[in-house]
């Protein structure tokens, strides 16, 4: 027959899976089939207001084009704001704990104001005890970091902003 697992295997498996907000974990191999199913929280729901409709204009009696007092035009921005068009988000490429530094006694990364290049190391997410080095995957200038040091990350969160 194939592998055995002990309870403490098992058990080890689940705490993992449920740390780890995992939703699912399969295993298959040596003729054992396990299945560990983590509870998945639902999405939160966004209620949404419906449309409201508008009515139809009312017919006035128009007044004489004389007496209609001209409408100023609408003040136009002149240039978009800088940080709403040039901000980048690094965002987690796994769930895991996000770590700013190699360790506790290590200088983190990156600070808020600092360049960073393409490729170079911004943060780290560790995941079932693995620590990921985590690249920038663009050059810029670190504007805010997102999240504080040892705080939990779900896959696609933004963690640091660039401009």
């Amino acid at each position: 027959m194939g592998k055995e697992f002990s309870v403490e295997e098992m058990r080890s498996l689940m705490e993992a899976v449920a740390e780890n907000h995992i939703g699912e974990l399969l295993y298959e191999a040596e003729g054992i089939k396990l299945r560990i199913r983590g509870e998945v929280s639902a999405p939160a729901v966004v209620p949404v207001a419906a449309p409201v409709p508008v009515a139809a204009p009312v017919a006035v009696a128009a007044a004489p084009a004389a007496e209609a007092a001209p409408v100023p035009p609408a003040p136009q921005p002149e240039e978009p704001a800088k940080a709403e068009t040039a901000a980048v988000y690094i965002k987690s490429p796994l769930v895991g704990t996000f770590y700013a530094a190699s360790g506790p006694d290590k200088e983190p990364y990156v600070t808020v104001g600092q360049k960073v290049q393409k490729g170079q190391t911004v943060f780290i997410v560790e995941s079932m005890k693995v620590m990921n080095e985590i690249p920038a995957d663009q050059s810029g200038t670190v504007t805010e970091i997102l999240v504080e040091n040892g705080q939990p990350v779900e896959y696609g969160q933004p963690v640091l902003r660039l401009e």
